[in-house]
């Protein structure tokens, strides 16, 4: 199987690397740092098992940070504990886009992150809802294929 890393883009990575630790457990297991750009050219760390690689805005490479509450892409964290997490994340300086509910393919909610990055906290799907539950569930909102 192949496997997609994130490679995030913050204004400030330090930070962005502190609010991810208090937020949601990451640990950081690289850092490069130029000192006298007083940058992170590269950093990288885990969050519930997945790496995550961050580094701060380099615009002579066409790479800048997100603007915040508008992100093009979404990280999916799957945890036991959604609501916890979701609460500890908030606590820590995340915005709340859609609160924490319920739903047929399982409870979630989004968030963003002061970065600029939005979050999706999900708990594991129930493996036993079919395709035809899923459409009872949605109506005529979507087709489900």
């Amino acid at each position: 199987m192949a496997t997609v890393t994130p490679y995030l883009c913050a204004k400030d990575t330090a930070a962005a690397l502190e609010f991810y630790a208090a937020a949601f457990g990451a640990v950081e297991t690289s850092r490069w740092t130029d000192p006298a750009a007083g940058t992170v050219g590269h950093a990288e760390f885990t969050v519930q098992g997945a790496r995550v690689m961050i580094a701060d805005e380099w615009p002579d490479g066409g790479v800048y940070a997100p603007t915040p509450g508008r992100s093009s892409v979404s990280l999916v964290l799957e945890v036991d504990d959604v609501d916890g997490l979701f609460e500890r994340a908030v606590a820590a300086g995340a915005t709340v886009d859609r609160p924490v509910t319920d739903s047929p393919h399982g409870r979630g909610g989004w968030l963003f992150d002061p970065y600029g990055h939005r979050w999706h906290l999900t708990a594991p799907s129930p493996p036993d809802v079919s395709k035809s539950e899923l459409q009872r569930a949605v109506g005529d909102d979507y087709v489900i294929s």
